[in-house]
Parts: C-alpha cells; structure tokens; sequence
C-alpha cells in the first residue's frame, strides 16, 4: 500500500495558492487535488482550464483534477494540456464512460472514475478492469468543509475487493472529510490517495497539518488493513 496525500484546493484561499500549495508539499503533498465544479453537474461553480495551467507553474507535484461537471468530454483535452496528470469523471455524467476512460488514457493522463455516495458501486462492475483509480465520494459533491459520511468506509472495503476480483491493483482515493479521525479507518478499509481539503488549508500552519495527517494515514497503513 503507497500512501499519497492530495491537498484539495477547493479549501485554499484562493488569493494565496501558490503559497499556500508551497507549505502543503512541505509538509509530504504527493499530488495536488484540483476540484472542477460547472453549477450544473453540482450546484457550484470553481476553476477551469487557465487556472490549472497558473498551477502547473507553482508545483511541482502531479495535478490530480477532479471533473464535477457535466459533459466532461469536452473540456477533457483542455485539462490536460493546461497540465493536469489526472483526470477523473463521474460515472453519473457519462452514457459511454469507456470512451472517456480512453480518451483520457490516449491523452496521456491517469483514468479515474468517480463515484457518488449514492451511487451503487454495481455501476462500476463494467469498467472495474480498465481504470488507473477510482475516486469515491465521502460526502456529495459540490463543497468543501462537509461531515464524513460513515458509510463509506465499508464502501472503500467493497471497492477494494471488486478491483481485487477483476485483477487491478488501481490505488482508491477517498474524497471528504477526510481528518485525522477519519484517515486511519478509511486507510485500513483500503484507501491509498486521500484528498484533504479544511483538515490541511484551514489549520493555522498548513505544512504541520498535512504532515500529521500523512503521519497518521502511514501508521494507519502500518497497523493493518481490510
């Protein structure tokens, strides 16, 4: 199990990135979580492609972009070329999501699959094989700062085991809510990219608040799993 921490931005304030991303990769940032948001696939707006590109510039770590929006395809190939290394779409947004799945794959990107609360993960049962990660929602998408939703953590359980049967080890990334009382359990369910918005950029000292939560997702990996 490789641990990855992905500091959402989502929670940044917005006049500051750039620093604000520099204190999260001092404290163990493995990728930076970029949440795309159209006021249409969920009831908020955020970034598009130019402020990926900004990003691009102050990091030096993978951006790892999260499409909340509808019709992703076409807005795909401007992500990626504006610098993102990651590129997830809900399966709730896609008639053909092997297609996409593709598309991004012949971009030269990871494949992700997302996948809401309350979305059954049967859904998922026909792409299982053919994903780089698949990114289960915590809590509904649109905003940060929302409570965890509890069970997801045998949610997580049951991701892992289904990826398992069809033979990819695909990494699981966990998105909401995620703090140091909720990393350990979704850690040992079978989360390995975990994306942490309040927990890390609304703490007085940013890089001291992504480095005890690598610290605690670690141990938790350590201790045991499943």
């Amino acid at each position: 199990m490789i641990i990855r921490l992905a500091p959402s931005i989502l929670a940044a304030d917005f006049a500051a990135l750039g620093s604000a991303i520099g204190a999260a990769e001092r404290g163990g940032a493995d990728l930076i979580h970029v949440d795309v948001m159209d006021g249409h696939f969920v009831p908020n707006i955020t970034i598009g492609p130019p402020v990926v590109r900004s990003l691009r510039r102050v990091t030096t770590v993978p951006l790892d972009v999260h499409l909340m929006i509808s019709e992703p395809d076409r807005y795909i190939e401007a992500f990626v070329e504006a610098g993102a290394s990651m590129v997830s779409v809900h399966v709730e947004a896609l008639h053909h999501l092997n297609r996409t799945v593709a598309l991004i794959k012949s971009l030269g990107a990871k494949a992700g699959v997302a996948i809401n609360p309350a979305t059954p993960l049967g859904t998922l049962e026909e792409i299982a094989g053919e994903v780089d990660y698949v990114l289960l929602m915590s809590v509904n998408p649109g905003f940060g700062g929302q409570a965890f939703l509890p069970r997801s953590e045998s949610k997580v359980r049951s991701l892992r085991a289904m990826l398992d049967r069809v033979g990819n080890a695909a990494p699981i990334e966990i998105d909401g809510g995620i703090d140091l009382d909720t990393v350990g359990p979704v850690v040992k369910a079978g989360a390995e990219i975990l994306v942490a918005g309040s927990a890390i950029f609304h703490a007085s000292d940013i890089t001291a608040a992504a480095r005890a939560l690598r610290r605690a997702a670690e141990e938790a990996a350590a201790s045991g799993s499943r």
